[in-house]
């Protein structure tokens, strides 16, 4: 009996520790903008449906559609190009700005990866977006959408 307290004591200190240690990321370079949108932003499962104009199409050889999420506790976003899962980080500043960064990927070879591979080069050249709706669209400077995405809502 007396181990029995003895672990479940244990556990909750390390319970304890491990939320007290795990504290969320917050950008104090930014934390007087006001990110109306980014409710919008995050939190959802974006479908990759368009790319540079061109509308995405499933592709025999992909493991997963393209998507992807971005997660407001810790700035942290994760997706999938087709075949390899990405993961990376981002901020938001005033415009809609965003920016992309520490960016990696898993490295499977898959078949038919050139959608993947534009989609994880638009990426990288991402610096603003808008949501409209149901739909995300990833932007640089004022060009045409580089990546337009739909929400993806379970039910």
């Amino acid at each position: 009996m007396k181990q029995l307290i003895a672990i479940t004591g244990l556990f909750f200190i390390t319970l304890n520790t491990a939320c007290v240690n795990h504290k969320p990321i917050t950008d104090k370079s930014n934390s007087n903008s006001s990110h109306s949108d980014s409710a919008l932003l995050t939190e959802k499962y974006w479908k990759l449906v368009e790319l540079n104009g061109t509308p995405i199409i499933w592709k025999e050889g992909w493991t997963h559609e393209p998507q992807i999420t971005f997660r407001s506790l810790d700035h942290r976003i994760n997706g999938n190009g087709g075949c390899n899962t990405f993961f990376g980080t981002y901020q938001l500043g005033s415009g809609n700005s965003i920016h992309l960064s520490q960016m990696g990927a898993t490295m499977m070879a898959c078949p038919n990866m050139e959608t993947e591979t534009t989609f994880l080069q638009t990426l990288e050249k991402v610096d603003n977006y808008t949501v409209k709706g149901d739909t995300l669209m990833l932007n640089k400077a004022r060009m045409a959408p580089l990546a337009r995405f739909i929400a993806v809502y379970m039910d």
